[in-house]
């Protein structure tokens, strides 16, 4: 009799774990209480955009003395996000980690001063410039030795190695030792540990107003500005995404919050392509 009592009960447990299958393998992709529809849509129906960033690279994104997130990027995305009718979500990681969980979807968007790059180009579609940057070679104050890119042949630099930077000093003859942020590229260069870093200029500023007495300099300067943009997944899926960020871009160029913030944060306007 008990065990003609259990098939029942089994048969039911069976169709429960059927039916939750089911819903797995047709899931169209969406995250755990999203709707349907495309990236645009599914967050303004959660009402949060999740912005990637790593906090700890001032001006762009750093916390400040009450350990509040801060900075351009911080700020901008926080516009876009009101353009668009939600709130920003940021999260917080390692440079390599912000890109590894936008390709995976846990994030939405990139902000932190993303360089446009044609390897970066192929694997991301990117929103509109909103800052434009010249590239610094940082040195200690008593090196005479690097006057021009050309000189960081056979030299030592130190910077994140999926970074622009990385790869424009290995591009003339460095060898680029990786680190993970900020902080530690200026403790090795002030140490003697490598013999540069590359960063960008407005970076240096911010730093050297911070630590006056830094016994560092700027041995040279790229001729050319380099455009900062927003990342997003390629394809369908993004499109309308894209479009309404450039909206939100082009709405904060023109009302002039691009250049108060610029000037908030890097005592000049990076926002435009001519300053």
């Amino acid at each position: 009799m008990r065990k003609k009592a259990l098939l029942p009960a089994l048969l039911m447990i069976v169709l429960v774990l059927l039916a939750g299958c089911s819903r797995e393998d047709g899931d169209s992709g969406t995250a755990e209480g999203e709707s349907g529809g495309d990236l645009l849509s599914r967050i303004q129906s959660r009402g949060t955009i999740i912005v990637a960033t790593e906090g700890t690279w001032a001006p762009w994104t750093y916390h400040d003395e009450n350990d509040e997130l801060v900075g351009y990027d911080i700020e901008v995305a926080e516009g876009i996000a009101e353009h668009l009718g939600v709130k920003a979500e940021f999260v917080e990681g390692e440079w390599d980690g912000l890109f590894a969980g936008l390709n995976a979807a846990r994030y939405d968007i990139v902000a932190n001063g993303v360089e446009v790059t044609p390897e970066r180009a192929e694997t991301y579609d990117f929103t509109d410039p909103y800052a434009f940057i010249r590239t610094a070679i940082m040195v200690s104050s008593g090196n005479d030795e690097i006057h021009s890119f050309d000189d960081l042949a056979g030299k030592t630099t130190a910077n994140t190695l999926a970074s622009t930077y990385a790869a424009l000093a290995e591009s003339y003859g460095a060898t680029a030792i990786g680190v993970d942020d900020l902080a530690q590229t200026i403790e090795l260069l002030r140490a003697g540990r490598v013999d540069a870093t590359l960063n960008a200029e407005v970076t240096y500023y911010d730093y050297i107003k911070q630590h006056p007495d830094a016994p560092i300099k700027v041995a040279a300067l790229t001729d050319t500005a380099s455009e900062v943009s927003i990342p997003v997944r390629k394809g369908d899926d993004t499109r309308t995404l894209l479009a309404a960020i450039n909206e939100a871009i082009e709405a904060m160029r023109a009302s002039g919050e691009l250049s108060a913030l610029s000037e908030k944060y890097f005592g000049n306007d990076i926002s435009g392509s001519d300053n």
